[in-house]
């Protein structure tokens, strides 16, 4: 037998837990399909998140997960296989389990794919890190590194300069030619080492990063290492649904208003789903929105029904 939920929401991070918290606060029967895959697993800690600075990403998601069951919301640890759009929603899980939904959020998110350099990922969320706002103070005057995995890697160089003062731009393989004049003058003003040369691995010493090792042997000095990964975004569902997608530096997102709606009626994205930069701060506000947005949307919907509209 197929349950039927008024929403569902795929994705159990920040901005799925959000709109499920909204939606149970306005007595949805909300289901939350969580994969167990956050993104920022390998962090210790979450910052910049008003009154939340400092907490884990593990312990934020149990305090969420604990809320909405308050509000009667449940939450399912599995993975959504299949999702078809007629009147409702008929969504599949992997655990032989199928559902019902009048409307659906995809919170999937985004999933982070590091350079192919040896030790990197070990590293990811210590000392190999991807964001200066998420980490810079926790790292603040540390002898620093830049891994360049294309010319736009110059702009991060440069906004590290703000947390540290030794800062050097590996180009790993980015050839110095690639970058402009401009990017030079601002590289020499902003005080950064311009380093060519490919990155062949880190230097770990008691389980801290203690150098990055160039191909010809000779290792830089370093504490800290920022690495931009390339963002693959979670959208098989979106793309299953027929969502209008939109081409960006950092992949395929979808076309929403500002609520959250994709082009497809009762097909909602929040979070990194939604966007690359959404930080945990955002998706939860992202979450928030595209809830409150649901909930007027059904009762409406139900409203228009019963009036014979």
């Amino acid at each position: 037998m197929t349950e039927k939920y008024e929403v569902v929401v795929v994705g159990g991070g920040a901005a799925g837990l959000s709109a499920a918290l909204v939606l149970g606060r306005s007595r949805r029967r909300t289901l939350v399909v969580d994969a167990g895959e956050p993104r920022n697993a390998p962090s210790a800690h979450m910052q910049g998140y008003l009154s939340r600075d400092g907490m884990s990403p593990a312990e934020f998601l149990a305090v969420g997960r604990a809320e909405i069951a308050r509000y009667g919301v449940e939450l399912v640890q599995d993975r959504v296989v299949d999702a078809v759009k007629e009147a409702d929603f008929t969504v599949a899980l992997a655990g032989n389990r199928t559902v019902r939904a009048r409307q659906l959020v995809i919170a999937t998110g985004l999933t982070d794919e590091l350079p192919p350099v040896p030790g990197l990922a070990e590293r990811f969320g210590r000392d190999v890190l991807h964001c200066p706002y998420c980490h810079g103070w926790e790292v603040r005057d540390l002898p620093t590194g830049v891994l360049a995995t294309s010319p736009l890697s110059v702009h991060q160089a440069l906004m590290v300069t703000q947390w540290s003062k030794d800062v050097r731009l590996f180009l790993h393989r980015v050839d110095e030619a690639d970058l402009t004049d401009q990017d030079l003058r601002r590289l020499a003003a902003a005080g950064v080492t311009v380093v060519p040369g490919e990155v062949a691995g880190l230097v770990v010493t008691g389980d801290r990063l203690t150098g990055v090792r160039l191909s010809d042997g000779s290792v830089h000095d370093r504490a800290v290492l920022y690495a931009a990964p390339r963002a693959v975004p979670n959208n098989g569902l979106l793309v299953k649904l027929g969502a209008e997608l939109r081409e960006t530096p950092f992949g395929s997102y979808p076309v929403t208003d500002e609520r959250g709606l994709t082009s497809v009626p009762g097909l909602w994205a929040a979070g990194n789903a939604s966007g690359y930069a959404e930080q945990v701060v955002n998706a939860v506000s992202g979450g928030y929105r595209a809830g409150a947005a649901i909930n007027a949307e059904l009762l409406t919907a139900d409203l228009d029904a019963a009036v014979g509209v």
